[in-house]
């Protein structure tokens, strides 16, 4: 459990980040609800099944945050081979993540994958994203592990997909031409782009696209390698 304050505007809030359980799951469901409205597909939100898996194979990597004894946020992840992974030839958020019942995960991997974040938007402002994301950089430390890695959605490629690639978008918006919601966000956590990812998830905004990104271990050695 992490304690910290958080900020509405110039008043602090006690805040409190930690794994969550079965009596959270409700309120977690609630979570995914308010924060993925539509366009975005109702049967993508967690139900129980998947978020029982989350607390028994990987609980380090089931991460909630609380303002001022609320839930309203979270933070999924799962371990991954990244050998493993590469060989398969299918990056999907479905494969990857085993349509977000985890029963993937590889208690042994080098790469600890996010499955999802995310946050009411009535808390977008308190930072709490960016605080979700430094937790599971701290435990990607704690266990050794040589990176983070995940798929970023890209909610306003659509806006542009009839006039320009997801290549171009994000170069648009690593060129600070263009802003987007996520890779904007992730981009300010210290994530770094690896490549885009095409048929990631089903997405109306991001026309399925998804831009892989990564956060290095730089307490490990080897994570160069990867």
């Amino acid at each position: 459990m992490k304690k910290l304050y958080v900020f509405d505007g110039s008043q602090p809030k006690a805040a409190v980040i930690r794994t969550y359980g079965t009596a959270d799951f409700d309120a977690l469901i609630e979570v995914q609800q308010g924060s993925f409205p539509p366009p975005f597909p109702s049967e993508l939100w967690w139900n129980k099944e998947q978020l029982g898996e989350h607390v028994t194979r990987f609980p380090q990597g089931a991460l909630c945050v609380e303002v001022e004894g609320r839930i309203v946020g979270s933070i999924t992840g799962l371990l991954v081979d990244s050998a493993a992974m590469a060989a398969s030839g299918d990056h999907s958020w479905a494969a990857i993540t085993d349509n977000g019942y985890i029963r993937s995960h590889e208690p042994e991997g080098d790469t600890l994958y996010i499955v999802d974040i995310c946050i009411r938007p009535s808390y977008r402002a308190y930072g709490l994203g960016k605080w979700l994301m430094q937790s599971m950089y701290e435990v990607v430390v704690q266990l050794g592990l040589a990176r983070l890695l995940g798929g970023g959605r890209m909610p306003g490629y659509g806006k542009h997909a009839d006039t320009m690639t997801a290549e171009a978008y994000v170069a648009a918006v690593l060129a600070g031409e263009l802003k987007d919601p996520v890779i904007t966000f992730l981009l300010r956590c210290g994530r770094t782009p690896v490549e885009v990812v095409a048929n990631y998830l089903e997405d109306e905004e991001s026309r399925n696209h998804a831009l892989l990104m990564e956060w290095r271990n730089p307490f490990r050695a080897s994570s160069h390698e990867l």
